[in-house]
């Protein structure tokens, strides 16, 4: 079906079902790409910075949240890649996927409640708006 997939991860249980999603959408397992995104906002960073001694260890400590979707993609031997990018996830997402040529993009739902959504909204729901490509939401 597709070959170039984003996935929108942030090591949570709803990114690593968006991955399992995303393997079983890829057309050719050994031909196929996958661009992992994770994304830190200002609350991240600063958390970040406050419990890390140093940069080194706030990227190792990053890429360790998504050590479980970095084994499955493996286990299919699943080319990837990592990008860690800054700014407000839903926005930030979109535009990475709106200027890279990708076939799907997947990402979790967080399963917000209706009121929940409705005031603060969803980066999925952001993602889903504003994206070019097909979006798939995992739950």
């Amino acid at each position: 079906m597709f070959q170039k997939i984003l996935i929108a991860a942030d090591g949570s249980s709803h990114s690593l079902r968006a991955t399992e999603k995303a393997i079983d959408l890829i057309t050719i397992k050994e031909t196929g790409f996958v661009s992992l995104v994770y994304v830190v906002d200002g609350s991240t960073s600063k958390s970040d910075v406050l419990h890390n001694s140093d940069s080194k260890d706030i990227a190792e400590k990053r890429k360790d949240k998504l050590k479980d979707i970095f084994s499955l993609l493996e286990s299919f031997n699943i080319q990837h890649e990592l990008k860690i990018l800054h700014g407000e996830p839903g926005e930030t997402i979109v535009e990475y996927a709106n200027n890279n040529s990708f076939d799907c993009l997947v990402i979790g739902s967080r399963g917000l409640n209706r009121l929940q959504s409705m005031v603060l909204g969803s980066v999925s729901h952001k993602v889903a708006k504003g994206a070019k490509c097909p979006v798939m939401i995992v739950k």
